[in-house]
């Protein structure tokens, strides 16, 4: 994104950024295309702003303000479930490791179909990677760029922390592209429950670790499961953008689903979120 700018996409949705202490800019978003493929532009890569579609209260006047229940779970969580890509980070991951890699294109529409729920990530994951077809020094080289943090997760986090709240990233991505970014929050790693790319004795791609639940339709509700049972949790909340998100609102699973559009909006898991944000400051403020 520099200046003011378009997406070509199925759907286009203009945006403007709300009043905050954050520089503010006016770009159109696309709820298909990961914002993440726009990486060299000057003004995504200085990106600072949340941001929020004209038309959003239209769209979703049930659930952009919070309702005293939900409020009441925000606040009285014991652990926070944070998805990665397109929340904690403004990047999709695996978009920016398959361009670094030259498959970047045919990846973004994968990625797109995976977030929007319209096939199973299993299938999505295995495909992506597929395209990509990394060796150990290529994922060396791309973790040699630093994180981009989306604006104010860090004085999110912070606030958790200090409200004896315990943070987790649950992600799809890869937890040899998440370590470095909960390093810089102060996450402890043990917290990651992510993917894990497998290399050969000569550093060729050997595929994933399917053990891992987030590797497979599903998994974010069983990593949440698995924290619940683990630590006795007796409220947890999930914040994320995406399908595989909102499957982690469900019985034994999460209390409430937070959906961060910030970065991407996907309508078809906006509409169903306890409470849509695009501004991590509405949480920090309603914490007491």
């Amino acid at each position: 994104m520099e200046g003011l700018m378009s997406f070509q996409a199925n759907s286009i949705r203009s945006v403007v950024s709300r009043q905050q202490n954050f520089p503010t800019f006016s770009p159109k978003i696309t709820t298909t295309r990961p914002i993440g493929m726009l990486r060299n532009s000057k003004l995504f890569n200085s990106f600072v702003a949340s941001v929020q579609p004209l038309d959003a209260s239209a769209a979703f006047d049930n659930n952009t303000l919070p309702s005293k229940e939900v409020l009441d779970v925000w606040q009285n969580a014991d652990a926070v479930c944070f998805d990665v890509d397109s929340t904690v980070c403004i990047d999709e991951a695996i978009d920016e490791f398959a361009e670094f890699c030259g498959a970047g294109k045919a990846v973004a529409e994968w990625t797109a179909r995976a977030m929007n729920g319209s096939v199973p990530f299993e299938e999505a994951l295995a495909a992506r990677l597929s395209l990509i077809n990394p060796s150990l020094k290529q994922l060396q080289d791309f973790l040699k760029r630093p994180p981009r943090l989306s604006p104010g997760i860090d004085l999110l986090v912070n606030k958790l922390k200090d409200t004896n709240k315990d943070v987790y990233l649950v992600s799809g991505g890869f937890r040899q592209m998440i370590s470095p970014v909960a390093s810089i929050l102060g996450i402890p790693l043990e917290n990651i429950f992510a993917n894990h790319l497998l290399f050969g004795s000569n550093g060729e791609f050997a595929g994933f670790d399917k053990n891992e639940p987030t590797s497979r339709k599903g998994g974010k509700a069983t990593a949440v499961q698995q924290l619940r049972k683990a630590h006795g949790y007796k409220s947890l909340v999930m914040i994320g953008d995406g399908a595989t998100d909102l499957e982690a609102r469900m019985p034994g699973g999460a209390d409430l689903f937070v959906c961060y559009g910030g970065v991407q909006l996907r309508e078809s898991v906006a509409a169903k979120a306890d409470w849509l944000i695009y501004n991590f400051k509405d949480l920090i403020n309603s914490l007491v």
